[in-house]
């Protein structure tokens, strides 16, 4: 609290008596440093500390032999590509020359049907971002296998020759 020294006496006036020093006040911020420090650690206590957000990614474990080690069934395979302006191709297997193509609010329904057609333990989606694809376009579709409940997903370069058959995919339908 604020306190006054107030020691000296009062003020008598008169003849041979000399003039009191003028008082100075003193405030005592003790009290001030202790409410500041309740403040903060009632804000520290009370408020939520937010939890980052990030992507559970489970890796495959090493095998003696590489080659070994991604072994999947053709047949169960879809792959996902991203292209320009929120296209997106795909085939199933290993036949990119099938290109369909489709947007982000149909894929869901092309990766559900695959999912029901084939067994969930051979079940695999591969995705391949394009070099015109957004990075908002990557996370979307990462977003789409978890909203869809895909386990077994890779994200792998597209190669050369795909990446061709885009390219004449769009130009076909108009895409610049």
């Amino acid at each position: 609290m604020a306190e006054l020294d107030t020691s000296g006496g009062g003020h008598k006036k008169g003849p041979g008596v000399k003039k009191a020093k003028k008082l100075s006040t003193r405030v005592d911020l003790t009290p001030m440093v202790d409410l500041g420090f309740l403040l903060i650690t009632f804000f520290i206590f009370t408020t939520t500390m937010s939890q980052p957000t990030a992507m559970k990614l489970f890796l495959p474990k090493d095998v003696d032999k590489p080659e070994e080690q991604n072994k999947v069934k053709m047949s169960a395979v879809i792959t996902i590509m991203l292209g320009k302006n929120d296209q997106v191709y795909y085939y199933e297997g290993d036949d990119p020359t099938k290109l369909q193509s489709s947007n982000y609010k149909a894929i869901r329904d092309v990766v559900l049907d695959k999912k029901r057609r084939t067994d969930p333990k051979d079940f695999v989606v591969v995705l391949k971002p394009t070099a015109d694809a957004t990075y908002k376009n990557t996370i979307n579709i990462l977003d789409e296998m978890t909203i869809d409940g895909i386990t077994r997903y890779a994200l792998v370069d597209v190669t050369p020759d795909e990446y061709k058959i885009v390219q004449a995919t769009e130009q076909a339908n108009g895409i610049k």
